[in-house]
């Protein structure tokens, strides 16, 4: 961390005697430098910092660089960008060539293109043409999701962007961390995964089989699609359904899935994305799929019929919203290299068009009794203790719980024995669970 400090001073040094330049020759003020590319950047060659080790690996330009500095100053330097806020006399108002927006809580100036444009090129309309090479989406600060654009809408100038530096790499450039990417309105995915194994699957012998598809999927992809020349005959990636009620492992399966194979897993939550977000759903899951794309993760669709659900006639313009949103989802995830699995509860709650677009369709019922019986088993703790009128063949014969409703029953039987500070498992706690679990979906012991 002292390494990255270090490193970042320096280059915060360099870029705050660029931006005083480019102001002095601007306004036709005294400046040492004829242009800002005097100014040389620091040389880290033998420095130990993650910052030097990034521009190091991809030989960063003068530009790249100046435009990092520009995105991690709000984080780490702010007052370096306060001479954007000036005030342009003749006009009552910031000056427009600076661009710039103010946030809702941060009290300093945010960068947008403009910004940057005006930092690499100035007045000069050659180079601020050539400057805009550097917000190509091929570019690698944008093509792996280290450099975001928020676009503007469809009337306003590009240049009128917000540019923001992924919180991935605020956090790795200042620790040397990158940590995972979290759910935010701007990226709508949260990695999932979970401290049990395969074995702990409790599931039919078919659906396990059709889940066992899609790891060997995953190992032999390469092979089939290459070596067999499927490649030319078949979209690459794969696409499963998961349906069937709450609770039944649907969630677990795809974790399970990713750790048996080493992959990361990312749910995306369609009814969270579409309600909260509508107009830029396109926008915030382009962002996922693209980080998907380089990193090979497997992505999870909760809820799915929330947007792929059974479409109806079009009556007015948030219908056909709808169905346009909806259309680029569905070629997206054809588009999609690796696996997409889509939950749903229901089945036929999906439209049958899209369904038939899934390498698989695998069904997650209600438990049975023996299902139910070696659920009850595992999800007890070691040291519990059951009641000598507790008959788990008997509770799992009795009542039609899924693995997620006797979780909780076992969450709250532990809870109120460790209340009383004991290990013993009583049954009318156990009832009382049941009962509060029935209860959730209209139904009575």
């Amino acid at each position: 961390m002292k390494a990255n400090a270090e490193a970042l001073q320096l280059e915060f040094h360099w870029f705050e005697q660029v931006v005083e330049s480019r102001l002095s020759l601007y306004f036709g003020q005294e400046c040492a430098y004829k242009s800002i590319w005097e100014l040389q950047p620091p040389v880290f060659a033998q420095h130990q910092s993650s910052y030097s080790a990034f521009i190091n690996t991809h030989d960063s330009t003068a530009a790249e660089r100046l435009l990092l500095m520009l995105l991690l100053a709000p984080h780490l330097k702010p007052e370096l960008l306060d001479v954007f806020s000036v005030k342009n006399t003749a006009y009552d108002r910031g000056f427009t060539e600076f661009g710039g927006l103010r946030g809702l809580a941060h009290g300093g100036f945010l960068p947008t293109m403009e910004t940057a444009l005006f930092l690499l090129a100035g007045a000069d309309i050659f180079s601020r043409i050539d400057a805009m090479k550097l917000f190509d989406r091929s570019h690698y600060l944008f093509s792996n999701q280290i450099v975001y654009l928020n676009e503007t809408g469809a009337f306003e100038p590009k240049s009128s962007s917000a540019i923001v530096l992924s919180p991935v790499y605020v956090s790795y450039f200042m620790t040397g961390e990158k940590g995972n990417q979290t759910f935010d309105p701007d990226f709508p995915a949260k990695l999932i995964s979970t401290a049990l194994d395969w074995d702990n699957l409790v599931l039919p012998s078919e659906t396990l089989l059709q889940l066992e598809e899609i790891r060997t999927w995953i190992t032999h992809q390469e092979t089939l699609l290459n070596e067999w020349g499927f490649g030319k005959k078949v979209r690459a990636g794969y696409r499963s359904l998961f349906y069937g009620p709450s609770g039944t492992g649907k969630t677990l399966a795809a974790c399970l899935i990713g750790k048996r194979c080493y992959l990361e897993v990312y749910r995306i939550d369609l009814s969270m994305v579409v309600s909260k977000y509508i107009g830029e759903t396109e926008k915030n899951l382009e962002k996922v799929f693209q980080s998907a794309e380089k990193k090979n993760w497997i992505l999870f669709f909760d809820e799915a019929d929330a947007i792929f659900g059974k479409r109806t006639a079009i009556s007015n313009a948030n219908d056909r919203y709808a169905n346009q949103e909806t259309a680029y989802l569905l070629q997206r995830i054809e588009d999609y290299p690796g696996v997409v699995i889509l939950a749903s509860n229901l089945r036929n709650n999906i439209d049958d068009a899209f369904a038939r677009r899934f390498q698989s369709l695998i069904y997650f019922p209600v438990p049975r009794v023996e299902e139910r019986l070696k659920l009850w088993q595992q999800s007890l703790s070691p040291l519990s203790e059951l009641g000598k009128e507790i008959n788990l063949k008997s509770l799992a014969a009795q009542y039609e719980l899924t693995g997620g409703m006797i979780m909780n029953v076992v969450r709250y039987c532990s809870l109120m024995a460790i209340n009383r500070d004991e290990y013993e498992i009583r049954l009318s706690d156990a009832q009382k669970g049941i009962q509060r679990e029935l209860a959730k979906e209209g139904r009575i012991m």
